[in-house]
Order: structure tokens, then C-alpha cells, then sequence
């Protein structure tokens, strides 16, 4: 089945922070110091990149997130309305949070995060859905928030999609209320039980879970149907922002009414893009850019044999 998609505004609501990037020829073991190079000061928090993503990719995006009473408030602030995402900011006597960041040549990453005023945002200020199609969240606000924020999306007929990131074991009360899972190959392995990736997505019980595979693509099960599409080959420089990008331009396009295939391979290209360019919101692609990359780019049909077969679906 492809009728996932539901047409109509997303509302994110999750973490904002300031990113403290340092550029390293490699990400530094336990105890070892790296002599680093450029240092850059950019907005993100999955939150916000989510929100980013999801407008430049075209959606009529609002934003719910707590913020500190300081100097990374406006900044955070200016990138969003430049985005074009609507703000719905709590005050929070906490600081706004805070993410320092390693990036490496080879284009990985090591993340620490201050969450600040993000571990501040509670149930109690999650505005009232009415028209809102999808609800978006991740987990760097407390479980208990977006617990109850799915469960009053639920009530109100709001679809919830859920990036369980950073990776936690996640209460069946809360995969009850998830429409769309997303996770990537160790989330997953945290989340649901399976000898394959396929047996994992299926031992969610969402109705559509979708796991991201990095340089593989990705690959979804919807009512009990997969649907895999390979990554888009680039050239990567930073990685920090590919899977808030491809799960912002996931719920644009849930959000236009299209089906998961068209929707997989519109995320797919967003989040390849997103590694093309350093830092996170900075990286974040727009929908001119992505639609230019579908344009261009065919299917691979090796690959995606080899990316089904690599999550143990049969042929």
C-alpha cells in the first residue's frame, strides 16, 4: 500500500541549538587530542534542521521548541524565518542548547550534546493541532513530551512521524502512536528485535517504518510491503545534516499526498545533497535542488538489488 501520505501543514516540534564545529583529519579516539582546523558557529538541533528541511523542500512548516533567554536565541530565531518556518518559541530560564561537533575528512562525525532548554519543553505546550497533517519529532526533548505530544496528535487525527535519533529504547505506549518510524541501521537495532533489517522494520508494528542506510539508501515497510531506493552518489563533505534533511523533504512530500516511493526517492536526494555542503542547516538543500537531482539522475537497479539484499528482502 502507498497511501501513507496525508496533504496539509506539518508542525515539528524538538530541539534547536547552536553547533560548535570543529574540522579534523579524523574524529579523535578516547584520550587522544586532534589538532583541528576551521571552526564554525552555525544553527541545527534536529528540531530546527527537521523544520528547515521540511520547508525548503516546500511544506508549510511551523516549528515548537524551547529557547534560553541569550545571545544563541536569535540566531536560531533569524535562520528559521529565513527558512521560512513559522516559530513557536517557549521561554525557557534554561540555555538555549548546545551540540559540539567534530567533523572529519573523510566526512563522519562525532556529536556531544548540552541539551539546555530542549530537556525543558513540556507536555503542556504543544499548541492546538487543528489543521496540522503531520506532527514531527525526534528525541532530543524528553520522552515524556513526545509521548504525550503523539498521543494528543492521535486524538486529534494528526499524523505523527517519529525520528527516533539520538538512539533509545522507545516505550510500546509510544510506538502505538507512531505513523511513520524513522530510524537509522543502530536506532533500528535498538528499537525492534531481528536477525535482518527486514525482521526489525517488521517487529516495530508502525505502519510505516523506514530505515535510513547512509551510503546504501533506504528502505521502508508499509503495511506489510517494502519499498527500498538507493542512495544518490555525490562527493560528501559534512554528513551532520543528511538524515534531518531527508526526513524534513520525507514529511514534505508525506505532506503533498505523495506515495512512498516517489516520497523515498525525494528524501533520498535531500539528504544526498545535504552532504555536499558543510554544516547543518547551511547544508540543508532546497527543493530546486532536489528536484534538479531527480531530474538527472535514473535509477539504479544493481543497487537496489544490492540494498534489498542487504536487508534480507527476498527478490
Amino acid at each position: 500500500m502507498t497511501g501513507i501520505g496525508r496533504a496539509g501543514p506539518v508542525l515539528v516540534a524538538g530541539s534547536a541549538n547552536i553547533d560548535f564545529v570543529v574540522r579534523v583529519p579524523h574524529i579523535p579516539a578516547p584520550g587522544e587530542t586532534v589538532l583541528g582546523g576551521a571552526f564554525t558557529m552555525v544553527p541545527g538541533g534536529k528540531g530546527a534542521n527537521q523544520a528547515v528541511a521540511a520547508a525548503r523542500a516546500g511544506a508549510a512548516t511551523s516549528f515548537l521548541a524551547a529557547l534560553g533567554d541569550d545571545p544563541f536565541a536569535p540566531v536560531l530565531t533569524r535562520s528559521l524565518e529565513e527558512a521560512g518556518v513559522t516559530l513557536l518559541a517557549v521561554a525557557s530560564d534554561q540555555p538555549t542548547g548546545a551540540a559540539l561537533i567534530t567533523v572529519s575528512d573523510d566526512a563522519e562525525n562525532a556529536i556531544a550534546v548540552a541539551p539546555g532548554a530542549n530537556a525543558t519543553l513540556a507536555p503542556g505546550d504543544l499548541p492546538v493541532l487543528a489543521d496540522t497533517a503531520w506532527l514531527v519529532m525526534q528525541l532530543e526533548t524528553p520522552l515524556a513530551t513526545v509521548t504525550a505530544y503523539a498521543a494528543s496528535a492521535r486524538q486529534a487525527g494528526t499524523a505523527v512521524l517519529l525520528n527516533a535519533a539520538p538512539a533509545q529504547p522507545l516505550p510500546a505506549m509510544l510506538l502505538e502512536q507512531i505513523d511513520v518510524l524513522v530510524a537509522n541501521e543502530e536506532e533500528l537495532a535498538g528499537i525492534a528485535a531481528g536477525k535482518t533489517i527486514a525482521e526489525r522494520l517488521a517487529a516495530t508494528g508502525v505502519r510505516c517504518a523506514v530505515v535510513t542506510l547512509g551510503g546504501r539508501g533506504a528502505c521502508a515497510l508499509v503495511d506489510g510491503d517494502h519499498h527500498c531506493q538507493p542512495a544518490f552518489a555525490v562527493s560528501p563533505i559534512d554528513t551532520t545534516a543528511a538524515g534531518d534533511s531527508f526526513c524534513g523533504a520525507l514529511v514534505a512530500a508525506l505532506a503533498e499526498g505523495r506515495g512512498i516511493d516517489d516520497t523515498l526517492r525525494f528524501a533520498a536526494a535531500a539528504g544526498a545533497l545535504a552532504t555536499t555542503q558543510a554544516g547543518a542547516q547551511t547544508s540543508i538543500p532546497r527543493r530546486a535542488e532536489i528536484d534538479a537531482l531527480l531530474a538527472e539522475r535514473a535509477d539504479d537497479a544493481t543497487a537496489l538489488a544490492a540494498l534489498r539484499d542487504y536487508c534480507g528482502i527476498a527478490a
